[in-house]
């Protein structure tokens, strides 16, 4: 999403997260605003702000939302919010798990907040999830705040390393059956493009996949009038590395827009109704809340937009020719 404004009483520009009430009528009623685009912000009545921290990395803030429920925002932009983050973690876990014939070791580069190892040990067949996050200040941050996951965090499979997943991706010596880029949004100044890039993907992920290995990544808005922001730029450059790519959305109410997700192999992949209805059966504990045969099926069909711009796309991610969406990391606003 965009970078955040929340109006101060006094404003500094440096502070990108402050919150003052913003009811003309005089009734004391505080809101988040998001900077979308320039021209365009998307507003959230709140009950609180429960937490807020500047780390080394990101500026974080946890929100109590009047619509959304708990809500955590990272560099100004939402990252999850309580009442629908399921759809966001469903989409980018189960996709490629249940594509893959028999997934036992996960690494995930960020996922601070927990929810993607939450998705991930639901499945049966899992021995060893590896969750490498950069920022203590995000994890620490999420232990304490997010209850919902736990769990996920005291499960004995969950591996909790923090560390740079460009750094640990490459020194660790095993290899693994699903490789998960849930990162922060490619910001300027922010801590993760250089994970998006074709150098990182062609010689850091891909010689980490197991034969049968799956790479998936979150790819940023997808929507209509945001579509060519990173996602097209993600797939296309994913497209370079791997023979079989695919790109699948999702709407996700709290980021007011479509989401995009892409997974990738060097094995095609088989996406059928019945069959993944009986995976899910087979393999998952629980039940998913968005997800199943019909729904993934139907994520992989891009309204005509969107399917036009993915072949058409030219654009290949460098560390030199990068695209960012709108907003700013700490690391740039520290130099203005």
């Amino acid at each position: 999403m965009g970078e955040a404004v929340m109006f101060p009483l006094t404003f500094d520009h440096h502070d990108s997260n402050s919150i003052t009430p913003m009811n003309m009528n005089g009734d004391d009623d505080s809101w988040f605003e998001e900077v979308i685009d320039d021209d365009l912000k998307w507003s959230f009545s709140l009950n609180s702000v429960l937490h807020k921290v500047i780390s080394e990395y990101q500026d974080i803030v946890l929100l109590d939302t009047k619509h959304f429920g708990k809500a955590l925002v990272i560099d100004g932009k939402m990252q999850s919010a309580e009442s629908d983050e399921f759809i966001y973690h469903e989409c980018l876990i189960h996709p490629p798990l249940l594509s893959h014939p028999n997934p036992k070791a996960v690494f995930i580069m960020g996922g601070g907040e927990g929810s993607t190892a939450r998705e991930a040990l639901k499945h049966k067949s899992i021995e060893k999830v590896i969750m490498c996050d950069i920022d203590q200040e995000v994890v620490a941050f999420c232990r304490e705040h997010l209850t919902a996951n736990k769990e996920a965090f005291c499960n004995k499979k969950l591996d909790l390393v923090i560390n740079d997943a460009k750094i640990e991706l490459e020194e660790r010596k095993e290899k693994f059956d699903i490789i998960v880029g849930d990162l922060a949004d490619p910001v300027e100044g922010g801590p993760c493009y250089q994970l998006y890039t074709k150098s990182f993907y062609q010689n850091i992920v891909k010689p980490k996949l197991n034969t049968n290995g799956i790479f998936v990544t979150q790819a940023g808005p997808a929507g209509v009038f945001t579509h060519q922001e990173v996602f097209s730029s993600i797939y296309n450059t994913i497209k370079q590395v791997f023979k079989y790519v695919v790109a699948y959305t999702a709407h996700v109410p709290s980021f007011a827009d479509e989401w995009g997700w892409v997974m990738a192999s060097d094995t095609p992949f088989c996406i059928e109704e019945g069959k993944i209805d009986k995976k899910i059966r087979e393999t998952i504990k629980g039940e998913l809340l968005y997800l199943d045969g019909a729904s993934f099926c139907s994520l992989t069909v891009l309204n005509k937009m969107v399917s036009s711009t993915l072949k058409s796309e030219t654009h290949v991610y460098t560390e030199d020719n990068a695209r960012f969406i709108h907003g700013q990391g700490v690391g740039k606003k520290c130099n203005l």
